[in-house]
């Protein structure tokens, strides 16, 4: 008798305050036979907060292609299997995207967690339309590169929203403002977390306002389309 597939889900967990992660999260980690970490230490203390152990795989952007194989062979062996990213949800913009397609390919039964994102509550706070956006995730880390990347969606009418690092935000913007010109923006920072804070204004403002300062966290830009 042939023994049946085991359930992907796909679990979010919180960007930052641990208060945001779901009943239903929490009850799927606990049920789960195993947990697909991208770092294994800190899902840890997130299920060590919750008072859940599990074994755990490490499932990161350097290691995913390698470890997909184990991953499959738990699955196709019946085995559950949770996967979960350091913050937000599985996918986006963090491992995930291979891991789904090889089990849908193989027919495993895939189940979605819903729970935090960046992208949301940086785009609701920012004040720029919410009716039609585009999610870009992190552009590339290069001027050139980054600059094409942005020209993509020169002439879109959505908001735009980006993921960007402390170490780029400075840079990101003063190439926002070489292709879009001095567009509404909003840069929001750390959301969730007890140092959260959100900036408004036009990309050259931004741009003033960020230029001497040290950056930490994480970073969402949210820039207005092109009116119509």
């Amino acid at each position: 008798m042939a023994t049946e597939k085991g359930t992907l889900h796909l679990v979010a967990t919180p960007i930052g305050n641990l208060g945001d992660i779901s009943k239903r999260a929490l009850d799927t980690l606990a049920a789960v036979d195993w947990v697909v970490s991208e770092d294994t230490r800190k899902t840890g203390f997130l299920l060590k907060h919750f008072g859940i152990s599990k074994p755990q795989i490490s499932f990161r952007e350097d290691n995913e292609k390698r470890t997909l194989p184990r991953v499959m062979d738990l699955l196709e062996d019946g085995k559950s299997i949770a996967l979960v990213t350091d913050a937000g949800t599985p996918g986006i913009s963090d491992p995930g995207y291979i891991l789904v397609r090889a089990a849908l390919d193989a027919d495993i039964p895939l189940v979605a967690i819903p729970g935090p994102t960046a992208l949301i509550p940086a785009l609701v706070l920012s004040g720029l339309p919410v009716h039609g956006f585009t999610f870009r995730g992190f552009p590339p880390h290069k001027h050139g590169p980054r600059i094409r990347f942005l020209k993509v969606d020169e002439t879109s009418p959505h908001t735009l929203i980006f993921y960007e690092s402390p170490y780029r935000l400075k840079a990101f913007l003063q190439d926002a403002l070489e292709v879009y010109g001095n567009r509404r923006a909003a840069v929001a920072n750390d959301l969730t977390k007890y140092y959260e804070s959100v900036y408004r204004g036009t990309l050259q403002e931004l741009v003033s306002l960020f230029e001497n300062q040290e950056l930490k966290g994480e970073y969402v830009v949210v820039i207005s389309g092109v009116a119509t």
